[in-house]
């Protein structure tokens, strides 16, 4: 994601490292720097030049930190003004009502109907427990109903439609009366787009918005078409007042004009990301995580919130204390990959974090946590609890019963004795602790 305007500030802010201070020449030849990289991206003129002005003016003035490097000073203010530009925090859903509703709205293609699904499955999970139902109003394109319904029956959550039906508004409300009486907390209604902005669509936008009185009218917008989106998002605010946005395919080639933009154009923030093709690949919108992720400083932010959702918290707190006790064994070794794994795929993982995105070979760390989850699954279990040790015609058993090499055993165990060592070398622990306060 945003691979080339990734780079660019990469390159920007390791040549303006080296300078001793912050004066007005260089700091000029960095923001012309960040313009040129910003127009590449396709984000709007007007946003880039609203934005590299405060840029400077932050720069040389007062606002800038003078304990820290120049090379320092200038990428907080560049990231600073990023969280500023696309709107400061995140900006959930609020249930207020019963069924709190949601409109969706967007050209045809930008995703709408897979995200009735992704946002129906983001609340019913188990953080949010919400009761919800996803209204079928698209009824324009063939197979846009059997598409819904094929969404949300894996996830549970039910579909309102009525068969042959041709009026979108009937159907609306017939499925905000229903949602009503039988108690849910959210109802989504998907709607018809179209190739290209026209009358119709926005009148009929406009009666389903007046016949179900939705709490939210969020717009759908594909990140790939930058500039593009943004002009949309801008039309349908005018027709329907929209009050926030859900960019999709983040994951792919987007060129970043879409997120720096849109919420500066509108006025309205940016609600959630589509970041993957699966259900569960939506996160709420978090200014401050895509500033990093487009800096190239990784996202903590949602590395924490997916191992929240993952890891079960006694389980964690019971590891937690055998590692310090230096009890940690294979098995809640195996126990503590499975629990990553539910997280993603690694390299993903991996690349939330600061710097490691550079780091070489990271398309192998997959294959490596493989390969040492089936060195431990041709453990006996009484190997896996240490119970027995690991002396070498042990290994050389293990090392055939996983298709790996004697070498690849023997680094493992190793490895997992030096970190024993460590857990028990308080001083070096104590020391380990107070680097992450």
């Amino acid at each position: 994601m945003f691979g080339s305007l990734t780079e660019k500030f990469k390159g920007l802010f390791a040549g303006i490292a080296g300078k001793r201070e912050l004066t007005e020449s260089n700091i000029s030849d960095a923001v012309s720097q960040v313009r040129l990289a910003l127009l590449d991206a396709d984000v709007g003129y007007a946003v880039v030049s609203n934005f590299v002005k405060r840029v400077k003016e932050k720069a040389l003035g007062e606002a800038v930190i003078k304990a820290v490097s120049p090379g320092e000073q200038f990428i907080k203010v560049v990231h600073d003004e990023l969280i500023q530009l696309m709107g400061s925090d995140e900006a959930p859903i609020v249930f207020t009502t019963k069924p709190t509703t949601l409109l969706m709205c967007g050209l045809q293609g930008s995703g709408k109907t897979t995200q009735c699904a992704k946002l129906a499955f983001f609340f019913s999970k188990k953080e949010y427990a919400k009761k919800v139902m996803v209204a079928a109003c698209d009824l324009q394109r063939p197979a846009a109903v059997e598409q819904l319904k094929r969404l949300c029956e894996p996830i549970g959550v039910p579909v309102f439609f009525l068969e042959g039906e041709k009026d979108p508004v009937k159907v609306a409300k017939l499925a905000f009366a229903k949602a009503k009486d039988e108690q849910f907390d959210l109802l989504i209604i998907d709607t018809a787009g179209r190739l290209h902005l026209d009358e119709e669509l926005m009148e009929q936008l406009e009666k389903i918005k007046a016949a179900v009185n939705p709490q939210e009218v969020l717009f759908v917008a594909n990140s790939t078409t930058g500039q593009d989106a943004v002009k949309t998002a801008a039309e349908f605010d005018k027709r329907v007042a929209i009050t926030g946005t859900i960019l999709t395919m983040l994951d792919g080639s987007s060129r970043a004009g879409a997120a720096i933009s849109i919420r500066e154009v509108t006025q309205k923030p940016l609600k959630f990301e589509g970041v993957g093709e699966k259900i569960g690949d939506l996160q709420l919108f978090n200014p401050r995580s895509m500033a990093d992720r487009i800096l190239g400083m990784g996202d903590v932010i949602n590395l924490v919130k997916k191992a929240k959702e993952q890891f079960d918290e006694k389980e964690t707190k019971k590891i937690e204390e055998k590692l310090r006790k230096a009890s940690f064994t294979y098995e809640d070794y195996l126990t503590q990959m499975n629990m990553i794994k539910k997280m993603g795929p690694l390299k993903g993982l991996l690349q939330m974090l600061p710097g490691v995105s550079n780091l070489p070979n990271l398309d192998e760390s997959e294959g490596e946590m493989k390969k040492v989850e089936a060195i431990i699954l041709s453990m006996t279990v009484k190997e896996r609890r240490e119970e027995h040790e690991l002396e070498p015609q042990r290994r050389w058993r293990i090392a055939k019963g996983s298709g790996t090499k004697i070498d690849d055993v023997n680094r493992l165990v190793k490895g997992f004795k030096r970190m024993k060592d460590f857990m028990k070398d308080k001083k070096q622990l104590k020391k380990l602790e107070n680097t992450w306060l």
